[in-house]
């Protein structure tokens, strides 16, 4: 298929306006990560911080709860995420271009957005652009697919049920080994890389699949539109694929994230 980055931005962002305050109560299990991603960032007072990709601004608050003397501004491509933030100031913004001078901030973060860019290489530019010489980024992205279940579980049900994608898509493992996440931050200084581990528990497959409906930004509005027999068959192939996880308590999902850091030079 002939890559279209147009078009996925587009369908990324309908999808996350769709999703709305949804997304921020289901990714209340990341809490953990979240707290990786802001001890990576070494926050002090009076920093200009920048969250690229910040959907509702989770981590844009939880950075203002940290350091209250802080100037933070949420950037999203998506407005009706940020609008689930209206105590930040916040811009919608494309990552690969966003609308600030040069060496605007002293800090960036990034949670869980890099491996969602058409063009992973010049958001990092632009994010080293608005970075100050010395300044910090953080970001976290999903690991390998052998070791993110979380994820890997709901695509490959996809996979097995419904026809390819009309519109190609990068893999969201692409930046899953730290040597491929090292090469996408290119300009900056060597990145220090960590894995973190993600653990999120389920009562049951119907509260797996809602979850990842929920945070799944371009596939919620395409999914929401199959017939119900194909919606069914999803719910009962994603049954099927938890059954390795399963606990007396529900499913149990131990995936892997990593955290990295990068000086601007």
């Amino acid at each position: 298929m002939n890559f279209d980055a147009r078009r996925m931005k587009r369908l990324e962002r309908d999808g996350y306006n769709l999703i709305g305050r949804r997304y921020a109560a289901a990714a209340g299990p990341r809490a953990d990560l979240l707290r990786a991603v802001l001890d990576a960032a070494r926050l002090g007072p009076g920093q200009r911080v920048l969250d690229v990709a910040a959907g509702p601004g989770l981590l844009a608050s939880a950075a203002l709860d940290r350091a209250p003397d802080a100037w933070i501004v949420a950037t999203d491509l998506a407005e009706a995420q940020l609008a689930c933030c209206p105590g930040l100031p916040r811009a919608a913004a494309d990552a690969e271009r966003l609308p600030f001078a040069d060496g605007s901030f002293d800090r960036a973060l990034c949670g869980l957005g890099l491996m969602f860019f058409p063009d992973p290489e010049k958001a990092v530019a632009e994010i080293r652009r608005v970075l100050a010489p010395g300044g910090l980024l953080a970001l976290s992205v999903w690991g390998i697919r052998e070791r993110t279940p979380l994820v890997a579980c709901a695509l490959d049900c996809l996979a097995r049920v419904l026809p390819p994608p009309k519109v190609a898509r990068p893999s969201i493992f692409r930046f899953g080994e730290a040597a491929a996440l090292a090469r996408a931050l290119a300009g900056f200084a060597p990145p220090e890389v960590r894995p973190v581990p993600l653990v999120v528990e389920f009562p049951d497959a119907a509260a797996y699949w809602q979850a990842f409906l929920d945070l799944a930004g371009g596939a919620t509005g395409s999914l929401a539109r199959l017939p119900a027999d194909r919606q069914n068959a999803l719910a009962a192939e994603v049954a099927r694929e938890l059954a390795p996880f399963a606990t007396p308590a529900g499913y149990r999902l131990q995936s892997e994230v990593l955290v990295a850091v990068a000086v601007r030079q």
